[in-house]
Order: C-alpha cells, then sequence, then structure tokens
C-alpha cells in the first residue's frame, strides 16, 4: 500500500465566482480588524513586559535598600531563576540590574515612566542609558512614540544629539515663512545630520543628492513625520527654458509642496533669489488649489547667522536656511551650548521672579 502523507495536504479554497468578485472589496473590512487586533496585542504585550521589569527593578530595590543585596545576591537571583526555570530569556545579571536602574530611574518621574509603556523594552534600555537628565529623556520617549522610530533610528538620533541640536539653534525662517506656517519651527530642524551617507570629503552638491536618494528612507527619518518624497530634479519650464530643483516633498501637515536647494559651501545671499523663483514656478504651474504656498528650504554646510538674518528679512518667500553635518558633531561641544542654554534659562527665570 501507498505510504500516507502523516499531513496530508489541505485543499485549497475556492476562488470567488465572477458573480462574487464584485463583493471583494467587503471583505477589506475583515481583514482591517484582524491586523488592528494583532497590533493592540503586541502593544498589550509589551505593556505586559515592560510592566513586568518596572516591578523586578522596584523588588530589587527595595531588598538593595532595605536589606543590603548587592551584585552577588542578583548573581545567585539569575543563575536561580535559570535553574528554575532554563527555557526563560533576558533575565541574566547583567539585565536584573538594568531592571533596576531602569525602575530607579523613573521612579520620581511618573509622566515619564507611563511613557516607557508605548515603547519596546530595547528602546527604554537605550533612553536610561545614555541620557543624562529628565528632559533628555522625555525628548526621546516621545519623539520614539510619535515617530515610531525602530531601536537603531532611535540610537543613531541619540549619537546624532538631535537634542541638543534641537536646544542649540532655531530654524532661520523668513517673516513670510512665520506668517504663512506659524507653527513652521516645530517640524523644521535647524541642523540635519547625514551621517549615513559617508560621503567623500571633499564632495560636490551630485554627491550629496545622489547619496540623499540612495538612502532615502534614513533621511524622511531625519526629516521628520509628514515628509513625503515627490521626486528628484523636479524639472519647471519658465519662458520656454527649463529648471531643475534638487529634491521635492511635500508635507501632510502643511498641505505644502516643500523644494530643498542643495549647497556644499557657506550661504550666500543670492542663493534665495533661486530658491524664491523655484518657489514662484511651485506655485504657479504645480501647486493644486487646495495647497498652501510652497516653502524653500535651503541646505548649507555653513552659514554667517547675520548675513542669513539680513538675506530673510527682506524675502516675501517661505523660506528657511538650515545646515547639513556629514559626520556626527562634537557632543563635548554640544553639551556646553546646552549648559549654556540652560543657563539662560536660569537667568530669565531669575529676572521674572
Amino acid at each position: 500500500m501507498p505510504s500516507r502523507s502523516p499531513h496530508p495536504q489541505r485543499a485549497a479554497l475556492p476562488l470567488p465566482t465572477r458573480s462574487e468578485k464584485h463583493d471583494l472589496a467587503a471583505f477589506q473590512p475583515v481583514l482591517a480588524l484582524i491586523q488592528e487586533s494583532r497590533k493592540r496585542a503586541l502593544r498589550a504585550v509589551n505593556t505586559a513586559l515592560v510592566d513586568l521589569h518596572w516591578r523586578i527593578g522596584q523588588y530589587l530595590s527595595q531588598r538593595i535598600e532595605e536589606h543590603g543585596w548587592g551584585q552577588g545576591t542578583v548573581n545567585d537571583l539569575a543563575h536561580w531563576l535559570n535553574l528554575r526555570e532554563p527555557d526563560l530569556r533576558g533575565f541574566s545579571a547583567s539585565n536584573l540590574w538594568r531592571m533596576r536602574q531602569f525602575f530607579v530611574t523613573y521612579r520620581d518621574e511618573p509622566k515619564l515612566a507611563a511613557l516607557t509603556r508605548e515603547l519596546p523594552w530595547t528602546h527604554n534600555v537605550l533612553v536610561f542609558n545614555k541620557c543624562h537628565n529628565p528632559e533628555e529623556r522625555d525628548f526621546y520617549l516621545r519623539l520614539a512614540v510619535r515617530e515610531r522610530w525602530g531601536n537603531r533610528e532611535l540610537e543613531r538620533q541619540i549619537n546624532g544629539c538631535l537634542f541638543e541640536r534641537t536646544l542649540a539653534g532655531k530654524p532661520l525662517l523668513s517673516q513670510a515663512l512665520r506668517e504663512l506656517q506659524p507653527g513652521t519651527g516645530t517640524p523644521f530642524k535647524d541642523r540635519h545630520v547625514v551621517d549615513f551617507l559617508d560621503l567623500p570629503e571633499p564632495h560636490t552638491e551630485k554627491d550629496l543628492q545622489k547619496g540623499l536618494l540612495r538612502h532615502l528612507k534614513h533621511f524622511l527619518l531625519e526629516l521628520g513625520r509628514d515628509f513625503c518624497f515627490v521626486g528628484s530634479e523636479f524639472p519647471l519650464t519658465v519662458g520656454g527654458r527649463d529648471f531643475f530643483i534638487d529634491l521635492v516633498f511635500y508635507h501632510r501637515n502643511f498641505q505644502a509642496l516643500v523644494a530643498f536647494e542643495l549647497k556644499i559651501g557657506a550661504f550666500e545671499p543670492e542663493h534665495l533669489g533661486k530658491l524664491s523663483f523655484y518657489l514662484e514656478a511651485l506655485d504657479r504651474d504645480h501647486r493644486k488649489p487646495h495647497e498652501a504656498p510652497s516653502i524653500g528650504v535651503l541646505l548649507c554646510t555653513d552659514r554667517n547667522k547675520d548675513v542669513v538674518e539680513y538675506a530673510l528679512s527682506r524675502t516675501l518667500s517661505p523660506a528657511l536656511v538650515a545646515e547639513y553635518q556629514s559626520r556626527l558633531p562634537d557632543k563635548r561641544l554640544l553639551r556646553a551650548k546646552l549648559e549654556e542654554f540652560y543657563a539662560l534659562l536660569e537667568q530669565e527665570e531669575a529676572l521674572e521672579g
């Protein structure tokens, strides 16, 4: 007798008949319900895991403070857990100490403690290990939740000193942009770190443009949420002549096209004239009726703030000037600037008091 397979093949589901095909659109909500349920289940599992680590950290902290537990006792606990539950993972002595550090870090910060439940444990370890104060932790926790950063992107942003860069400088905006989009200072950054491009030194504007396109996903993460890529070498035709914008994006919240002009050298006032020309052409020939006026971003390697301020003060275009850095910034210099920022805040508070 022929041998039978222990796993008989399951009969294929019949495809919808012609008369049923018009109802396929009605199937989509069922799939959406399943996918949403899976997401909720994963979030619930993550919340439970982070909460478990919190409670273990709380227990260890109490034992250390009240009963003098030390490294040796925690090592014994990890060994004992491994003997009782050999399949248990993630409860080594080093991880148990991390749980204790996690609890100690956030026990006096209830708002931040609540945020930690919205992120995976690996994200939390990165934040409480690498951030030095509650403000910095709050900054990265909120952004990681809002931007849905993966673990690698979160680490890249911390290593790139996004917090310090955000505090150290505000974007240089034209008055037209301030009036057009009062909240523009929030999504647009003063400086962008594009270390993921691995650009040669020296490099050309074409090198920069090709690198950004090759690593477009990383650049979109660096720009922030709501930016959508439209095109590169975006064509414009004015008076029978052809012109090309380096990069064009669309910002969903502002409902506006965003033109990026790339410069590898220092900012020059004439750069704004060219950018304003591009914005006018975009608005006349490409902007849709429901969209806001287009926004221009001049991205350069260096700029004199006085020169930029003078140039922006008279332009009628909604534009800003930002810097890009192809290497990670000096963390010591940025932290020194951050200390200056905090000192100024304290002085202002003292004057107001």
